[in-house]
């Protein structure tokens, strides 16, 4: 997405006057846009305007996906969009960063040598020098690469991109899990926690500008804590995080099947704060598939958390996602997955065909299944998913929710769009609201009206508070 300018400043002194203005693409995960959002608060505090449109701009930063070839070709794209911009005078210059920049290294320059700069992933905290290289016209260096640091970088001091009342809180950085099909670890490194104390003032400065919803983001949130206090402290944190004065939801987003013990449901069972919302990326269920895909989580195992969960956690809505076409799968693999499916009705289901990753094991394996057979598994499971989450819908018909306010319906009188529990940002459903004296961040209880395939209506019952 191209990054609006009409955003709260991040926090530190302002050059009085400007050093140039650009424009910013951030693409990719709520990762990636934690990393997003930092860079913008470094640029805008080391002087830097922040313009709505790249046309007449000093330059473009792009902070890129390169996780699965659907991601980089989005990214490719809009590099090369940068770029014939740069070709027409209408900017000076196209700064890469991200995940694809660290996954390219210097082959992206030798691919689109137009490019001015890139910077890994590590490299963020320099784009303000690099930015003062490129308006200086110096090219002696054009790269910023650096190792992943021993602990995750500190995300505060960010202009954010979500709306002010809610916001990504990144606890970890990268990933231990080494998934055969995942590149994840070369691009971001190994897993790094990020120390509670560290986590909690972040969290803090979050609620006083404005955040009423906190996402816990990582690449494998169960396992925080494992390297830095040789146990998982999850449990310990969210025990901090409901301290924070402001914060009323707590959201828990890609938590890994293991190190999800008795404590933690338990703390999510008893929890005032945290919603009854867990994001589990399951990617299959045939233990085949799994062992070839190195998630040592057999189905058994799966089966039996899920049906923990299920029992201790009042109202829960679990979401997952599943990988169709791995290498190897067979139909009647498949076919055990569309019916694990249909067994389960989980509320929010995403489906991936398969990406051959050509720097992961994954794409050393044998028996690749072909692409029109991926897509038309993925397009059957989905069909199977969209009858449950239809049929969830309906269910929800006469019950009240309390929904967080996003944004106004456009053209619109007294018509809202907000989200109940069970709805993550940009991935899940909305809840379309009528009520009167409504706005963005406030939350009022609601009762289901009608639906509209994945989204429900709703009228407002209660004041908004």
């Amino acid at each position: 997405m191209t990054i609006s300018p009409t955003l709260k400043p991040a926090r530190g002194s302002q050059k009085p006057t400007s050093k140039g203005t650009y424009s910013f693409v951030s693409l990719g995960c709520p990762k990636n846009l934690v990393d997003s959002e930092r860079m913008l608060g470094l640029l805008q505090i080391d002087g830097y305007q922040l313009v709505h449109e790249p046309v007449g701009a000093d330059f473009v930063v792009v902070n890129t996906c390169g996780f699965i070839e659907r991601a980089r070709e989005e990214s490719y794209a809009t590099i090369h969009e940068m770029l014939e911009l740069k070709r027409k005078g209408d900017i000076r210059g196209v700064i890469v960063s991200g995940c694809l920049a660290e996954r390219e290294k210097e082959r992206l320059l030798e691919t689109l040598p137009e490019i001015d700069q890139i910077i890994g992933v590590f490299g963020r905290e320099q784009v303000a020098k690099v930015a003062d290289r490129l308006i200086a016209g110096l090219d002696e260096q054009r790269s910023v690469f650096q190792p992943a640091p021993s602990k995750p970088l500190d995300d505060r001091n960010r202009l954010r991109i979500t709306p002010r009342h809610f916001a990504f809180l990144k606890i970890s950085e990268g990933c231990d899990r080494l998934c055969t099909f995942c590149a994840i670890p070369k691009m971001r490194g190994k897993h790094a926690t990020k120390p509670i104390e560290e986590v909690v003032a972040e969290a803090r400065e979050l609620a006083a500008d404005g955040v009423r919803e906190l996402i816990i983001v990582a690449q494998d949130t169960t396992y925080y804590g494992m390297d830095l206090y040789g146990e998982p402290r999850l449990v310990q944190l969210l025990a901090e995080l409901e301290q924070v004065p402001g914060i009323e939801w707590i959201r828990l987003m890609y938590l890994y099947p293991m190190y999800f013990g008795d404590d933690l449901i338990a703390t999510i069972a008893n929890s005032k704060k945290i919603i009854p919302y867990l994001d589990l990326p399951l990617q299959h269920i045939n233990d085949t598939m799994l062992r070839r895909m190195q998630r040592r989580v057999p189905r058994s195992q799966t089966e039996q958390l899920l049906a923990k969960l299920r029992g201790e956690i009042k109202g829960l809505v679990m979401r997952t996602t599943f990988i169709t076409g791995f290498p190897g799968e067979t139909d009647e693999q498949f076919e055990e997955l569309v019916e694990f499916a249909q067994e389960q009705e989980f509320e929010r289901l995403g489906v991936f065909g398969y990406s051959l990753e050509p720097d992961t094991p994954a794409a050393r394996l044998g028996d690749h299944v072909p692409p029109e057979l991926i897509e038309e598994r993925r397009g059957r499971l989905m069909g199977v998913q969209q009858e449950i989450a239809f049929a969830w819908n309906k269910g929800q018909m006469g019950r009240r929710f309390d929904v967080l306010i996003d944004r106004e319906v456009p053209g619109e009188k007294n018509a809202w769009i907000g989200r109940t529990y069970a709805d993550a940002p940009d991935v899940d459903g909305v809840v379309y609201v009528s009520g009167p004296n409504l706005r963005a961040g406030k939350i009022v209880r609601s009762e289901i009206v009608a639906t509209t395939d994945y989204d429900l209506v709703g009228v407002a019952v209660g004041k908004p508070r």
